[in-house]
């Protein structure tokens, strides 16, 4: 079920007055204002959430507020631990995960993938530790492959719905994410073995034997023989020492 409230961001790369020009060109390419939005952002230069400095004011921030979603972007930027060391990763997201439970909110973790890893399992791509991937209950891959960026989606409980196409729109100054429908794939008749035979031999400058036959144009042997016998009487094919080849009347390749 749907439970909108207030949002709760900390966007760890960027200048405040960039976060707020993004912010305002995705509420514009929504069609929303920025401003009748309850969204709030962290103005701390840092936030290490590997020291409990910083934790217990994050969680006084969230005390306060209490948000219904925390945005933290990016992982790399909270912390100055080891992300290959499971040892040292598991501790910082098992803070995250208490705060989720404690305060009754969503935690957003944006998270970058390793150099190279485009062909393979969005899950196992994932940069360090492979606690990143046991740790989320839902799990968004962005990713790019030659030209199409797609979006697939993992959950812990639930089925994964199927991959979205997606694409970077600019209307005016606003910059989105759209969602691309699905192109309609053609649609070819079914072929007969029929078809398949003549075609082949439509583009053979020789007869073809029926072994060559049987292996471009893939039936049973006793269905290939079937269909060569029935195409030899009705006068389509014309049986010769080589094989099988086309009556006059069909057009034939010529040999160069």
């Amino acid at each position: 079920m749907s439970r909108p409230g207030r949002v709760l961001l900390y966007a760890a790369e960027d200048a405040l007055h960039i976060v707020r020009r993004r912010l305002e060109g995705i509420c514009a390419a929504a069609d929303l204002s920025l401003q009748e939005l309850d969204v709030h952002v962290i103005t701390a230069p840092t936030l290490r959430l590997d020291l409990p400095a910083d934790r217990a004011r994050l969680e006084q921030t969230v005390e306060q507020l209490k948000p219904r979603l925390l945005v933290l972007d990016p992982f790399v930027r909270l912390h100055r631990i080891d992300e290959n060391a499971s040892g040292e990763v598991a501790p910082l997201l098992a803070y995250l995960r208490e705060l989720q439970r404690r305060h009754n909110l969503a935690v957003l973790v944006v998270h970058h993938a390793k150099k190279g890893a485009g062909r393979i399992r969005a899950g196992q791509a994932l940069r360090g530790s492979s606690e990143f991937h046991a740790w989320g209950d839902s799990n968004l891959y962005l990713r790019r492959l030659g030209n199409e960026l797609t979006l697939t989606v993992e959950h812990r409980a639930a089925p994964s719905p199927p991959t979205v196409t997606l694409e970077l729109t600019q209307r005016g100054e606003a910059l989105s994410l759209e969602v691309q429908a699905p192109s309609t794939p053609e649609v070819l008749a079914p072929t007969s073995i029929d078809d398949r035979i003549l075609s082949t031999l439509r583009n053979s400058s020789r007869p073809l034997s029926t072994s060559e036959l049987r292996a471009q144009c893939p039936a049973r042997k006793a269905t290939l023989y079937a269909r060569l016998t029935q195409l030899t009487t009705t006068g389509q094919l014309v049986r010769c020492a080589e094989g099988y080849r086309l009556a006059p009347d069909e057009p034939v390749l010529a040999s160069s």
